[in-house]
């Protein structure tokens, strides 16, 4: 088998744009299934008779067994989107599949459990596999000195993405309140909302952006899958050429336990612990979202100056001042403090850390690298909530006290990253196999 990469020739500025437009398209699942509205939603109302902590715990194992799929098949699934050279296919599948999916929400209601947790770990796989799939596509359509800045400008149009959905269902959220409907009826409408801005924001990525990879030979499926497990097994004997990879994945690993935490977990927080209401909830998401385009923006540009490994670093500093301010708030107001500097690391972290893998990424191997990228995050996503739900659940509910772990996560992924070496990963890189 050979690929092809000559065609990897400069992208256009529509096609740079039409990649940025996905992170605007898929944000919105995210911010408000998994952050701002169902999670809390879910945890109040749906499983609402397993009691705060039960339901809590649900939620995270829910999370997890969503992220153990995506865990299991990113690498491989990269793999073959390589070798085929159908890594657009692939994110047009995943596509369609998640916004279906977000869709059938509308009809999990109160009690709906079971309902609810198969529609949420199937609407999470497709989103995080298209996730993997879109940020494959970076090392083609920029060069190593604009990585950066490129998934910077990605990451800050999507937490936009993420804020026209939250406002749009504030507004609906709005207005049912002022009807005297209750959560039960109006919550299932945001998830429409959200799967019709996904479905049509997606458009311009599966439109315009194209496919760079040609194959020489032809394949049957069968082939397809055993050339993607040897393609996986010759990166994982290599490991030792791409060490700094490897190490950054570790070090992702465990930082993103924490983010993801904070990313599921935060409305449920603030609703349990703060006395949050839906409005309240959805204010303080929008709040973060604006902080975090800031920092995707600010930060990616940074990077490209300083290095992507040191941005990451001061992010996860502000990541462990961020989680004091919320562990010792007991008013408002430093809980606002908290959520702007999370918002503000948030974005930083996000868009680094997926540019230091495309510039430790060598080309025609996009769709599995960024598939181990996927594999490592996707892990964070089991380790993270489940940790917090399981403290939760230990802890007879105290929200405050799980909330250390997220801590614990950033300290130990910070001392991880001083062991790579930014530059002698990108040399590996430029290495052909």
């Amino acid at each position: 088998m050979a690929l092809n990469p000559s065609n990897f020739d400069p992208a256009t500025r529509r096609e740079r744009f039409a990649w940025c437009m996905y992170d605007f398209a898929n944000s919105g699942y995210t911010t408000v299934i998994l952050t701002a509205i169902f999670n809390a939603y879910f945890v109040g109302v749906i499983a609402a008779e397993q009691g705060s902590g039960n339901a809590t715990l649900l939620w995270s194992i829910t999370m997890a067994a969503a992220n153990a799929l995506v865990l299991l098949s990113a690498p491989v699934v990269g793999a073959i989107a390589d070798c085929s050279g159908a890594k657009k296919r692939f994110l047009t599948v995943t596509t369609v599949g998640c916004v279906l999916f977000t869709s059938l929400l509308y009809f999990a209601g109160p009690g709906d459990i079971a309902l609810a947790v198969i529609l949420v770990i199937l609407a999470t796989f497709m989103f995080a596999s298209g996730e993997n799939l879109i940020a494959s596509f970076l090392p083609e359509i920029s060069t190593p000195q604009t990585m950066g800045r490129l998934s910077g400008y990605g990451w800050a149009l999507g937490y936009f993405g993420g804020l026209l959905t939250l406002a749009l269902c504030l507004i609906y959220v709005t207005h049912a309140e002022k009807q005297g409907l209750e959560a039960a009826h109006y919550v299932p409408v945001t998830n429409l909302i959200v799967a019709a801005l996904f479905g049509v924001a997606a458009l311009p990525t599966l439109l315009w952006l194209r496919e760079r990879v040609d194959v020489t030979e032809s394949f049957d499926s069968k082939h397809l899958i055993r050339a993607g497990f040897g393609r996986l097994g010759d990166t994982l004997r290599q490991a030792r050429l791409h060490i700094d990879l490897f190490r950054f994945l570790l070090s992702l690993t465990v930082y993103y336990a924490g983010i993801y935490i904070v990313i599921v977990l935060a409305a449920v927080y603030a609703q349990e612990v703060m006395g949050f209401k839906t409005q309240d909830t959805i204010i303080l998401i929008m709040v973060v979202n604006v902080m975090a385009a800031i920092g995707a923006f600010l930060f990616g540009h940074l990077q490209d100056r300083i290095g992507s490994s040191r941005c990451i670093a001061i992010t996860l500093l502000i990541w462990i001042a961020a989680i004091i301010c919320a562990y010792l708030a007991t008013d408002e107001w430093l809980f606002w403090i908290a959520a702007n500097l999370i918002g503000t690391a948030l974005g930083g972290a996000q868009s680094a850390g997926r540019a230091l893998v495309g510039q430790f990424t060598p080309a025609g191997r996009q769709g599995e690298f960024f598939g181990l990228w996927g594999l490592a995050t996707k892990l964070s996503a089991i380790i993270g909530p489940l940790t917090y739900g399981g403290m939760v659940y230990l802890f007879a509910g105290d929200h405050r006290i799980a909330l250390l772990s997220t801590l614990v996560f950033f300290i130990v992924g910070l001392l991880l990253l001083a062991t790579v070496n930014e530059q002698r990963g990108r040399e590996m890189a430029r290495i052909v196999y």
